[in-house]
């Protein structure tokens, strides 16, 4: 991955702050009570508060980033809640995860660069087991229109970083997805993610 995204998250990441808050995300949470904890991988995961809400909950967690500053701060944030998270540092093909390793999956605003989004969704679909769970919520493309308006609500402004239903049908073939769908909705997650934006979020099962 180019040295030049790497340095962006990195630089994001060195406030004393939280660039997107200590606590989790609110679709996330809610969809994560409704399951039985198991063992659970955070792509893209940042400064680890998803990861982090996971295991004081019981799960195992595993999770990685390309950034290591967000490393050092989710594993401060984990001790900080008496817990402990797997963290790996790099891009996905060099992390040797197991096949059919994981329950579940959380896709968090995880927006890969447009180049690899669709493989890393395809690669990640062969780390889950059948029957477990993915559940996701990241910018539609239509968020655009609410970056023109307001630039505090975050996210990217290329329009192939962003998701569309049939770009997530695409991608994983092989689910039932009990949930998915576009809406707008109000942010407030730390310095990053403020005011309105649409979103597309699922929750679905692997055949």
């Amino acid at each position: 991955m180019k040295d030049a995204w790497v340095e962006r998250w990195d630089e994001r990441y060195n406030a004393e702050e939280f660039a997107y808050g200590e606590t989790p995300n609110n679709y996330f949470k809610e969809q994560l009570e409704k399951l039985q904890p198991g063992r659970i991988l955070f792509p893209a995961e940042g400064e680890g508060r998803n990861a982090v809400f996971a295991a004081r909950n019981g799960w195992k967690v595993s999770a990685f980033d390309i950034s290591a500053i967000g490393k050092d701060k989710a594993r401060h944030l984990a001790a900080k809640h008496h817990v402990e998270i797997d963290y790996k540092v790099g891009e996905l093909p060099n992390l040797q995860y197991a096949p059919a390793e994981f329950d579940a999956i959380a896709l968090i605003y995880a927006h890969f660069p447009a180049e690899i989004k669709s493989s890393y969704h395809k690669a990640l679909d062969t780390l889950l087991r059948s029957g477990g769970i993915i559940i996701f919520e990241a910018f539609s493309k239509k968020h655009l229109e609410y970056l023109a308006i307001d630039e505090k609500v975050g996210g990217p402004k290329d329009i192939a970083m962003l998701f569309s239903i049939e770009e997530i049908q695409s991608d994983f073939p092989n689910y039932d997805f009990i949930e998915l769908t576009e809406t707008e909705i109000e942010l407030s997650e730390g310095i990053y993610h403020n005011g309105k934006g649409s979103v597309l979020r699922f929750v679905a099962r692997k055949k």
